[in-house]
């Protein structure tokens, strides 16, 4: 189990939001409901899902990464 407060931790819970966010960014009543605000607290969300939909590709491989580094070496 990774531990929110190591390096590990902390880019695995980055990833899993980031994840999070864009899946709920193709959901429509979630995008109006959750994603609506650009600023403020709720605005980091929106930019994960930003983040997830603009950088697919770098964010599948470094989740495909941190899930071996995980499961093998941790």
């Amino acid at each position: 189990m990774t531990n929110v407060y190591s390096f590990d931790g902390l880019i695995v819970f980055g990833l899993l939001m980031i994840s999070t966010c864009a899946y709920m960014r193709r959901v429509p009543k979630l995008k109006q409901w959750f994603l609506s605000e650009r600023k403020g607290f709720l605005g980091v969300f929106y930019k994960a899902a930003v983040i997830g939909t603009r950088l697919h590709m770098p964010v599948a491989i470094t989740c495909v990464l941190m899930a071996l580094y995980v499961l093998i070496i941790k």
